[in-house]
C-alpha cells in the first residue's frame, strides 16, 4: 500500500511546529520533526513579526525531513489571522509584517465608523469588530503615511506570505482572507469598495483561492540549496482555526467546537453565514471554513492569561509543568473570584498577574494570594465565559447543539475540560490536541485525492485519536 508523507507547518503567536503526517490507506500517523519559538519584536514603538526567521525555520523543517529520509508529497502552512506583509512591484517584501498586538490600531474602529457605520460594516462582512482586524490595520497605515503601504502592489496574509517566500507565487487563501473584515462571506470575494471608501487602492488585494489549491512548488534555487525535489506547497486552510475545525472528529453537524490555545475560539460550522441583530450585538464572527462552509464563532481570550502568568513566575524562579498547574488548581478548589477574560486590561498588560489582581480589587472581590489561587481563578473564569458564549450560540444556531468538541493544546487540560462540561451542561469530547496540524495534513491528503470530503477526513481522524469524554456533573 502506497505511503504518503505530508508536512504541516503550524505557526502560532508564541511557537511553531513542523509535523509529518503519514497516510497509508485509512491509517494516519503523525510525528513532530521540528519545533521553534515565535515572537514579535518591538522597534521604535512598532511591533513586528520576524518573517525571515520563520522562513529559516521552515527550511530547517524541510532539512529535518530530508535527513530522516522522509520523501514529502507536499507541505502546507497555517498561522494566526489578520496580519499581513506588503509586496512591492518588483516582488520584494517591503517590511516585516506588523503584529496584531501593536497598539497602533487602538481607536481605529471608531474612526472608521465615521466613514463606514459599524452596523453596515458588520452586515457586509459578518466579522466581529476587533481593533486589530486587517481593515483597521490598513486604515491606520494609510493615515500614518506608512511607506510600505504606499509602495505596495499587493498584500499577502501570513501563511500566504511564507508560501510566497517558498514558491515565488502570490496566492491569497480564502480562510485566512476571511479574517480581514474585507471579505464578502456570501460571494467569498473581497468588498473592494470598503478600501476605496477609506482612500486605499483596492488592487492590493489578490483574489482568494479555496483551501486545497496547489499554490506552487519550492523554487529551483531553494530546492538546490536544500538538496531536495521541488515539493508542491498547498494552500491549506491557512487560518489555524480553520485547519483545526477541519480536524474536529464529529460524526454529524450537531456540535459546537472550542479551539483552545492562546485564544479560545468557540463556534459552530454552518453552510451559510449567520448575520443577525443578535450576532452583531454579541460580536460573533463569520469566518471561512473548508468546502465553502462558515465558521460562526466568538473569540475569547484563552490560555494567554495563564501563559503570561507562567512567564512572570518563571522570571521569579517558579516554573510549573502543565500537570503541576492542573494539580495546583484542583488543590485550590473554586477560588471565590471571577474575571472577564475578554476585558481590555488583559490584552497586553505589563504584568498579567498584576492586571488580574487589580481587576479583582476594582470589583471588590477576593485577591488571589498564591499561584495556585491565580490558576484556579483563571480556569473557573474561562469555564464561566464558555458557558455564556455557548448560551448565545444555542440561541442563534440553526440546529440543536448536542456536544462540545474541545480541540487544540488546551484539550489536554483535563480539569478545565470537566469545568467546561459542568458549566455548559454538555458532554465534552476532548482532542485531538494537535488539531491544527491534523487538519492541515488532511487537507493536503484531500488535495492528493486520498479523501473525498471533510466527513471522510473526520472519520479517519476519529479512528486515529482516542478522545477523552467528560460528562457534566
Amino acid at each position: 500500500m502506497k505511503k504518503y508523507n505530508f508536512l504541516a507547518v503550524d505557526i502560532g503567536a508564541t511557537s511553531g511546529r513542523a509535523v509529518v503526517g503519514t497516510i497509508r490507506g485509512d491509517k494516519l500517523d503523525m510525528r513532530e520533526v521540528h519545533r521553534f519559538p515565535n515572537h514579535f519584536t518591538e522597534v521604535h514603538g512598532k511591533y513586528f513579526w520576524d518573517v525571515f526567521s520563520l522562513y529559516e525555520e521552515i527550511k530547517k523543517s524541510l532539512i529535518a525531513c530530508r535527513k530522516e529520509g522522509i520523501g514529502l508529497h507536499s507541505l502546507g502552512i497555517d498561522t494566526w489571522g489578520v496580519d499581513f506583509g506588503y509586496i512591492g512591484s518588483d516582488g520584494s517584501i517591503l517590511s516585516l509584517p506588523r503584529a496584531y498586538r501593536d497598539p497602533y490600531t487602538e481607536g481605529a474602529p471608531e474612526e472608521v465608523f465615521r466613514l463606514i457605520p459599524r452596523e453596515e460594516l458588520y452586515r457586509l462582512t459578518g466579522i466581529q469588530i476587533m481593533n486589530f482586524n486587517s481593515l483597521f490595520q490598513l486604515y491606520r497605515a494609510r493615515q500614518q503615511g506608512y511607506a510600505p503601504l504606499q509602495a505596495a502592489k499587493y498584500i499577502l496574509f501570513m501563511p500566504d506570505l511564507l508560501t510566497y517566500m517558498l514558491t515565488g507565487r502570490p496566492v491569497c487563501e480564502y480562510t485566512i482572507a476571511s479574517t480581514s473584515q474585507i471579505l464578502n462571506p456570501v460571494t467569498k470575494t473581497f468588498h473592494r469598495e470598503l478600501l476605496s471608501r477609506l482612500g486605499i487602492d483596492p488592487s492590493i488585494l489578490p483574489e482568494p483561492v479555496m483551501p486545497g489549491t496547489v499554490a506552487g512548488y519550492l523554487t529551483e534555487s531553494l530546492s538546490r540549496s536544500l538538496d531536495m525535489e521541488p515539493v508542491p506547497v498547498i494552500a491549506v486552510a491557512g487560518h489555524d482555526t480553520a485547519s483545526a475545525v477541519a480536524a474536529v472528529p464529529a460524526v454529524d453537524p450537531h456540535f459546537a467546537y472550542l479551539s483552545s490555545g492562546t485564544w479560545s475560539l468557540m463556534g459552530i460550522e454552518t453552510a451559510e453565514p449567520l448575520i443577525t441583530d443578535v450576532s452583531m450585538l454579541h460580536n460573533f464572527t463569520n469566518e471561512g471554513g473548508i468546502e465553502g462552509s462558515t465558521r460562526f464563532l466568538k473569540n475569547v481570550t484563552g490560555m494567554w492569561l495563564l501563559e503570561e502568568c507562567r512567564r512572570e513566575w518563571e522570571k521569579k524562579g517558579r516554573s510549573y509543568t502543565y500537570p503541576q498547574i492542573v494539580a495546583m488548581a484542583k488543590a485550590s478548589g473554586d477560588f471565590a473570584a471571577r474575571i472577564n477574560p475578554d476585558d481590555a486590561t488583559f490584552a497586553h498588560p505589563p504584568s498579567m498577574c498584576g492586571a488580574i489582581t487589580a481587576y479583582c480589587r476594582m470589583n471588590s472581590q477576593p485577591l488571589p494570594q498564591t499561584d495556585s489561587e491565580m490558576v484556579s481563578l483563571i480556569f473557573h473564569s474561562l469555564a464561566d465565559r464558555y458557558k455564556e458564549v455557548l448560551a448565545t450560540l444555542k440561541e442563534i444556531a440553526p440546529f440543536p447543539i448536542e456536544k462540545l468538541h474541545i480541540i487544540g493544546g488546551g484539550s489536554r487540560n483535563t480539569l478545565l475540560n470537566q469545568l467546561t462540561a459542568d458549566a455548559t451542561g454538555l458532554p465534552v469530547i476532548a482532542g485531538p490536541a494537535e488539531a491544527t496540524a491534523t487538519g492541515n495534513i488532511m487537507l493536503q491528503a484531500r488535495c492528493a485525492g486520498l479523501v473525498s470530503d471533510r466527513w471522510e477526513m473526520r472519520r479517519i481522524i476519529s479512528s486515529t485519536f482516542q478522545p477523552e469524554i467528560c460528562n457534566p456533573h
